[in-house]
């Protein structure tokens, strides 16, 4: 198969090296892809968020399989101009995206499906917003509805902090994500990931993870896209996973195909944990970033067989294969993030480092320039290793973490400790 790789971070170059290890693939693009991705496939500029551009860029290419990898194309539609032109694609529609491009409607379908979450409200204008907090009460949480690149959420511990909250998010600093707000209760309890594969009918379990989303260590600070993730969660045991499965994942599904609106593509439900007890925190219509990274490192060639299932609508007949393994992944980012950064910092060292089945430094904002590797977004690396044991995977990591030298760079030295 040629297969075409929608992105350009870190999840995108896991998934990269997951689909080159499996023999179908003949050849693999990404567009526009890093300075890691460079590496192993080829990079292609493309407006990934323009459908008839992806479509002419595939057509063009003979490209048999196109795997999305962020949220932005996804609620643009490019899967549905895909589909139109007759090219397989992994990946919803806008209409089935808006589980994630719209907090308000993932409420609505919670609602009718009777699955467990937090109750909440939601607001077009900020007085109105604000008096609710006032109503309510801290702690609370604050939504911009949209898609915000995973920052657009306040977990707010006192009402000064909500109450700025609305007025940012309806002052713009989230663009027209925060043109309407969701306001939620405050759930307490431990968050996990858990990814499942849909094909619009059948669901099939691909995994959990947990993610560090604060940047600071022990969980504090400013929320970003998250500073590193391990697989497997043990807080979700196979009871919560069959409890959300029961609850909350195949009620969603049912709904969304009730609605004529299937849901194909990977479902990443965030959920909150208590007393073995799941309630959804968000839904995300592809895989989490730096979670993917962790759950590629343990699926490996598989990952490709499983997507093909899932567009082709045979989940039915796939299985996932499991080591009894763990892998944690670190994640670098550049100094200032997630508020301003710098770039085009040098990162050397990394020549030096093991590559292969069990060791990998996936780039996330990195790019080529006079034969160096130099940082270009605020997550830069995510440095990710197997073990037999998470404490295994944990010391693989970091010892490969230390061994990069990046003086404009700074990571998390906790990842992992709540297992731990």
């Amino acid at each position: 198969m040629n297969i075409l790789i929608l992105g350009s971070g870190g999840r995108e170059h896991s998934l990269a090296w997951a689909v080159m290890q499996n023999p179908k693939c003949d050849r693999l693009i990404v567009a526009p892809g890093n300075a890691g991705i460079a590496q192993i496939a080829d990079c292609a500029a493309l407006d990934i968020e323009n459908g008839g551009a992806v479509v002419s860029f595939a057509e063009e290419n003979t490209i048999d399989f196109v795997i999305v990898g962020p949220e932005a194309p996804l609620a643009a539609g490019v899967a549905d101009r895909l589909r139109e032109a007759g090219i397989l694609v992994f990946g919803p529609s806008a209409e089935a995206a808006r589980l994630e491009a719209s907090k308000s409607f993932t409420k609505e379908i919670c609602d009718a499906a009777g699955a467990p979450t937090a109750a909440y409200a939601r607001f077009t204008e900020a007085e109105p917003a604000k008096a609710y907090v006032r109503q309510q009460g801290a702690p609370i949480v604050v939504k911009a509805d949209g898609l915000a690149a995973g920052k657009g959420v306040i977990v707010a511990m006192d009402e000064a902090t909500a109450l700025e909250a609305v007025d940012d998010m309806f002052g713009g600093a989230f663009g027209g994500a925060g043109a309407e707000v969701v306001i939620e209760e405050f759930m307490d309890g431990e968050e996990a990931s858990l990814f499942v594969l849909c094909d619009g009918e059948n669901i099939l379990s691909v995994g959990t993870a947990q993610d560090h989303k604060r940047v600071g260590e022990g969980d504090t600070g400013l929320n970003t896209g998250g500073m590193g993730a391990y697989s497997p969660a043990p807080v979700v045991s196979p009871e919560v996973e069959e409890r959300a499965m029961e609850q909350i994942v195949r009620p969603t599904m049912a709904e969304m195909a009730r609605r004529g609106t299937p849901f194909q593509g990977v479902l990443y439900a965030g959920l909150m944990i208590k007393g073995g007890l799941p309630r959804l925190v968000e839904y995300n219509v592809r895989f989490g970033d730096p979670e993917c990274q962790v759950l590629m490192m343990r699926l490996g060639a598989q990952a490709l067989d499983l997507m093909h299932a899932a567009a082709e609508g045979r989940l039915d007949e796939a299985r996932v294969n499991w080591a009894d393994d763990h892998a944690l992944t670190v994640v670098m980012a550049a100094q200032g993030y997630p508020g301003a950064y710098e770039k085009g910092s040098v990162i050397n060292g990394m020549d030096e480092l093991p590559e292969g089945s069990s060791h990998m430094v996936f780039h996330a904002g990195t790019k080529a320039q006079d034969g160096q590797i130099v940082a270009s977004g605020g997550r830069v690396l995510n440095v990710t290793a197997r073990g037999a044991t998470l404490q295994e995977a944990r010391d693989n990591a970091y010892a490969m973490v230390e061994a990069i030298d990046w003086p404009g760079g700074f990571y998390r030295r906790d990842i992992g400790w709540r297992a731990l």
